[in-house]
């Protein structure tokens, strides 16, 4: 039940994350999770959007540095601690976040995050085991 992510490496300047944006807004692709982090003289843009493989076309086309990868994308428990039930299984299970980041907008009250983690298949397995609700094709029609 993972989610296609499309990370995109941007030069470090003024203009190219929104450049990025406009080239999906023109053809109709809408961002349903996003982060953005700076390294140096680079950017690291990770998106989930509602149409990942029609994007990867569309950034090839424009000669973007960018690779697609699988992500999870968990609900988040409505309760104090919600994250814990998240992570602490994980920790649990040996299984290493990379990066962790919310989506735009949800599907019904509960945030959803987007995981990158190293065991992709067992962090899965223990989400499940703890009544994590991983969410799959249905995050590419969020509202």
């Amino acid at each position: 039940m993972a989610v296609k992510q499309i990370s995109v490496l941007l030069g470090n300047v003024p203009g190219s994350f929104a450049k990025l944006i406009h080239i999906l807004d023109t053809e109709d692709i809408s961002t349903k999770a996003v982060s953005a982090a700076s390294i140096e003289h680079d950017s690291r843009v990770r998106l989930v959007v509602n149409d990942p493989d029609r994007a990867a076309a569309l950034l090839e086309s424009y000669n973007f540095n960018f690779e697609v990868t699988p992500v999870l994308a968990a609900e988040v428990p409505l309760h104090t601690g919600g994250i814990n039930a998240i992570l602490k299984p994980l920790a649990k299970a040996e299984v290493n976040i990379l990066y962790l980041y919310t989506t735009i907008n949800r599907i019904g009250k509960e945030t959803i995050v987007i995981l990158g983690v190293d065991k992709l298949e067992e962090a899965k397995e223990v989400l499940a085991e703890n009544w994590i609700h991983l969410i799959g094709d249905e995050i590419y029609s969020i509202p």
